[in-house]
């Protein structure tokens, strides 16, 4: 029997952890593949979250200069809140985004929990920073490839 929980939405897809690096020739990030019972991380889009968060707020920008690419790029922030509730809100955010951990452990040997503390503490490793940002374009890729395939679909043909 499948059951189908209306109340609790979607709650996101099952990644297997990959290692990545940094290429010291190109400066680009190299993903590995996921080793054999690599950990598992659900994962959401963060997207709805922020939405619904920023509704009806006031925000501000600013055109400033990237010293990489040496472009001008905007940045945009709520103008209403403070460090502390920014630090909160992207502490909420992380907490939404994951919602599953699998076959993770500590170097003890000790089953990680899914824990609103240690999904912080996976945020300030960064090769799971790499991994999750990974993850949130194939997730974003994914939603245009269903998006497109949608749009195809209700096309109507045309008489000719």
């Amino acid at each position: 029997m499948t059951v189908f929980d209306f109340e609790k939405g979607e709650q996101g897809d099952w990644f297997s952890f990959f290692s990545s690096h940094i290429d010291q020739e190109t400066a680009k990030i190299v993903y590995d593949t996921p080793e054999e019972g690599a950990a598992e991380f659900r994962v959401r889009s963060m997207i709805p979250y922020w939405e619904e968060k920023r509704k009806g707020r006031k925000l501000e920008s600013k055109m400033v200069l990237n010293p990489t690419t040496r472009a001008m790029e905007r940045v945009t922030w709520d103008a209403d809140l403070t460090s502390e509730q920014n630090a909160q809100e992207s502490a909420e955010a992380w907490d939404y985004a994951i919602t599953g951990f699998k076959n993770a452990f500590s170097a003890p040997g000790k089953p990680i929990e899914c824990t609103l503390d240690n999904k912080l503490r996976f945020t300030k490793m960064p090769v799971f920073v790499r991994f999750i940002g990974r993850v949130f374009q194939i997730i974003a890729d994914a939603g245009v490839g269903q998006q497109k395939a949608a749009e195809k679909n209700s096309q109507t043909p045309q008489d000719g």
